[in-house]
């Protein structure tokens, strides 16, 4: 297998948050290269300067760097989505700049390789007994009885072929049912919303803290037939935005998935039971392996009960009614 390196560039202040975040997306792995760390280092160490190597000092000394590894394929480019987009969420809390610029360098690849590689990876992918993802490129070469959802890979996760995405897809089929309303928080690229609308669903209303995701997901359902008369995408966050509350409270929701990380799913438990209907579901996913037993704590102390844990790879979803 082919990895990418990946460089975060960040300051002392900002190692934990971004270090956390990668956490939350499953990448564990991390080099750390603290600037001002060595600074100190430097400065303590003056009477032994001789002894100093000039070329690890060219190295060390600037901004201070995060730097993981993912694989060069698929998946690997789905995740950079996912980086990429808890950075910017980042980027948008720092408003005094004390995490550093927060930028990304990928080792040997420049933005555009990036996103033009998607073409060399991303295919048509089956999903569970009904669902079928198709870049806007591809022609399919027979027909299917899948719903076929179309999608341009851009700069919000959500392309299917992430182990998590794959996850709540499969299980959002077997519970979604004509007429429902469906609500998807966290829904980067619309795919959750838009694909429970083209196997039934009367309504749905997605939200998520990227501003970048409202466009998205409107471009995913425009490019799917899906009219906004069905489809209201907001930016804001459930737990504390008003706003969004007093949007998602216009329903009662008998579907909602949550495809996110461990943390932010724990401190929905206690506030989304308010907007299910009557027997609805809720599907979580995004949930690497060693966090598993807090979330199920979480939702069993809020009055869910679990029906069913699913997992691929490192990740699993958590069903609960």
């Amino acid at each position: 297998m082919n990895w990418i390196k990946l460089t975060i560039y960040t300051s002392h202040e900002g190692i934990e948050p971004v270090s956390g975040r990668l956490y939350r997306l499953g990448i564990t792995g991390l080099e750390i290269e603290d600037a001002e760390e060595f600074d100190d280092f430097l400065e303590e160490s003056k009477p032994y300067w001789d002894y100093v190597d000039e070329g690890l000092v060219e190295k060390m000394h600037g901004e201070t760097k995060v730097k993981a590894y993912i694989s060069d394929d698929t998946a690997g480019h789905e995740l950079l989505l996912g980086i990429k987009s808890t950075l910017a969420e980042l980027k948008r809390m720092d408003s005094d700049g004390a995490f550093g610029r927060l930028e990304i360098d990928m080792d040997g690849m420049t933005e555009q390789d990036w996103a033009n590689n998607w073409r060399k990876y991303f295919h048509p992918i089956e999903i569970g007994e009904k669902i079928m993802i198709k870049p806007v490129w591809e022609e399919l070469t027979e027909p299917t009885d899948r719903t076929v959802f179309n999608i341009e890979p851009g700069m919000s996760f959500g392309t299917g072929s992430h182990y998590t995405t794959q996850l709540c897809l499969e299980t959002l089929e077997k519970y979604i049912k004509s007429g429902d309303k469906m609500l998807d928080l966290g829904c980067g690229s619309g795919i959750l919303s838009i694909v429970a609308l083209m196997l039934g669903a009367s309504e749905a209303v997605a939200v998520d803290v990227d501003p970048v995701a409202v466009d998205t997901a409107y471009q995913n359902a425009e490019r799917n037939g899906i009219d906004k008369s069905r489809y209201t995408v907001i930016s804001g966050d459930v737990v504390k935005d008003s706003g969004v509350q007093d949007v998602i409270s216009r329903n009662k929701y008998n579907v909602v998935c949550a495809n996110i990380v461990a943390d932010v799913i724990i401190g929905l438990a206690p506030v989304v039971r308010q907007y299910m209907a009557d027997g609805a579901v809720f599907i979580t996913s995004g949930i690497i392996e060693d966090r598993i037993n807090d979330v199920t704590a979480a939702l069993t102390e809020n009055g869910f009960a679990i029906t069913e844990i699913n997992r691929r790879k490192d990740w699993a979803s958590i069903v609960c009614k």
